[in-house]
């Protein structure tokens, strides 16, 4: 565990992402950074953010209450003037490792963590459901760093072996063809003990999300009665998220097949169970064993309530 303060090492840009674009960021005293690897519960922690700064229920769509200020794609301007005229809490989202975003002991930042099987089963629901005009955005937008986002491929363990076990940018070893997902995972865990950083994992979540809304509601000092909490709770159980996937994530119909009804997909874990091999497995296990620490890998297997 590193007793310094965290330091931007790395430039990421790509076809997705650039991080450059926080240099724009003015921070606030109160404002909270969603800063999740893809796939592991950042549109719910948003949600729930969302439904403690403003202490209701009302589904709010996250392009507008939470933008993903690193993605590319969205007009920096925009978004930052977006930000700028905000005058509640701000809740933004990011999908950078500790080593590509500025640090502030200001601001507060919640990370959540998930079984990286489970991540791959989520993203492949995704990637194979990109419209192919999100292809051509991504690709022949102004800006592009790097080489092009390849089409998804129609065998999904042909995706899995590449993303278990090649990176987009030279310092990753898994993550292909988008960016890391163990070794962002890491870079937050290694500055854990600092006031600032919340973990929470997806399988607490799902396994005690009035205890882990309380938890995320105290490290952010909001208040929240037991009555408020049990409504949020059942706000942000899935089956509520899915049937307000349309307030939510409206924009998605312009990125998936099935649009918000295809983004906000399953909400379970373990079916990776029924697709990956022993072999496959093996890739699992030796991109752990390059990538974490044996704490970390304990942790973002099993959560913390499970005794990860």
């Amino acid at each position: 565990m590193s007793q310094s303060l965290p330091e931007i090492k790395h430039i990421y840009q790509n076809h997705h992402l650039d991080s450059t674009r926080w240099q724009h960021y003015k921070p606030r005293e109160d404002d909270i950074i969603v800063a999740t690897p893809y796939k592991c519960g950042t549109t719910w922690t948003q949600t729930i953010i969302l439904h403690l700064i403003f202490q209701d229920l009302q589904s709010r769509s996250l392009d507008t209450f939470s933008p993903w200020l690193d993605m590319r794609l969205s007009p920096l301007d925009e978004i930052i003037n977006q930000l700028e005229a905000q005058e509640h809490r701000r809740c933004i989202k990011s999908h950078l490792p500790l080593d590509g975003i500025p640090y502030f002991p200001q601001v507060k930042y919640v990370v959540v963590g998930r079984d990286a099987r489970d991540v791959f089963m989520s993203m492949w629901n995704h990637y194979s459901n990109y419209i192919p005009s999100v292809y051509d955005a991504l690709n022949s937008s102004p800006g592009r760093v790097g080489d092009s986002f390849p089409d998804c491929s129609e065998d999904i363990r042909a995706f899995w072996q590449g993303w278990i076990s090649r990176g987009w940018f030279d310092w990753e070893t898994e993550g292909y063809p988008f960016w890391s997902n163990l070794y962002h995972t890491q870079t937050w865990w290694n500055y854990r003990h600092l006031p600032n950083i919340l973990l929470v994992h997806y399988n607490d979540l799902l396994q005690n999300l009035q205890g882990e809304i309380r938890r995320i509601a105290d490290y952010l000092n909001i208040q929240i009665s037991e009555a408020l909490l049990a409504s949020v709770a059942d706000a942000v159980k899935f089956s509520s998220m899915k049937q307000s996937a349309e307030q939510i994530v409206p924009y998605t119909h312009a990125i998936f097949k099935g649009g918000p009804q295809t983004f906000i997909n399953k909400g379970t874990n373990g079916r990776w169970r029924d697709i990956l091999t022993e072999h496959d497995l093996q890739l699992y296990k030796a991109a752990i064993a390059r990538e974490l620490t044996a704490e970390c890998a304990k942790w973002l297997e099993k959560g913390r309530l499970a005794g990860g």
